[in-house]
């Protein structure tokens, strides 16, 4: 049986497989029931492995095992292992967080914050900085900053930028607006920026800008998160960020800002 390796590698990113896993289910899946050493030939997997790999699949759902001399292995139909692989999922996903919900009332979270608070007293202010590489990453840390604020989140983004932001982190924004955090957004517009900008018009002040294409955020003047790399011709994996935590770079850039900001014309979402 010649399977080809981009398919097996698709299997092994959707069902969290090795590649040995994927090898003897396919094998499996072409026979619909096999004994672990005709498996072992098909696949061309290691005889003292396949058994491993079948317990394992068989743990996991994908096979049944049938009694009998010799053992038998029974494929499981592909649509019900999706099922099962996404109930499987969902009830290790809930177990984690119920672990992480029930950290709070342990003291587990005390120490780690005692650590912590210790750790960054030791941190030259020269050291609060770093490097966010991919955008799923770059938006966790931005959600953080935004969570932390107290008075102000100053944002140049583009309008590409705006869409996501808004998707990522309407809510967390719409939150520190009611603890009186001012919001300031300059941005540039295409066919999506008047749908969005309805739904943050309550909780965040947006202007047009047209000469200047740039992506930062500024946190209470004393930190900044700016991004080096063009939005529309960077893969989101590929996107970089660099935080620094510095109240004179981050005042600076927040006084050009500002002189921007007063030239902008206030954005206005049609109704």
């Amino acid at each position: 049986m010649i399977v080809k390796e981009e398919f097996l590698s698709k299997l092994r990113l959707y069902f969290s497989l090795n590649l040995y896993e994927v090898k003897i289910w396919t094998a499996l899946l072409s026979r619909g029931v096999a004994t672990a050493g005709e498996l072992s030939d098909i696949a061309n997997v290691p005889r003292s492995r396949s058994y491993d790999v079948l317990e394992s699949l068989e743990k996991k759902g994908f096979v049944i095992m049938k009694f009998g001399k010799p053992i038998k292995y029974y494929a499981v139909s592909p649509e019900e292992v999706v099922s099962r692989v996404k109930k499987n999922l969902k009830f290790e996903a809930d177990d984690k967080i119920k672990r992480l919900d029930n950290i709070q009332e342990t003291d587990v979270l005390d120490e780690l914050n005692m650590l912590h608070t210790q750790g960054v007293e030791l941190v030259e202010p020269a050291d609060k900085s770093g490097s966010l590489k991919g955008r799923h990453n770059l938006y966790n840390h931005l959600e953080y900053m935004v969570k932390a604020s107290e008075d102000s989140i100053t944002i140049m983004s583009t309008a590409q930028e705006l869409v996501r932001l808004v998707e990522s982190l309407k809510e967390v924004f719409e939150t520190v607006s009611k603890r009186g955090v001012k919001i300031r957004i300059a941005t540039t517009i295409n066919e999506r920026t008047n749908e969005v900008i309805k739904e943050i018009k309550n909780f965040a002040e947006v202007r047009i800008v047209d000469e200047l294409k740039a992506r930062f955020i500024i946190i209470d003047q004393k930190e900044l998160t700016f991004m080096i790399q063009d939005d529309e011709q960077v893969h989101p994996s590929f996107d970089v960020g660099i935080w620094v935590n510095t109240p004179f770079f981050a005042a600076a850039l927040e006084s050009l800002f500002e002189h921007l900001w007063q030239k902008l014309k206030p954005l206005k979402a049609k109704a």
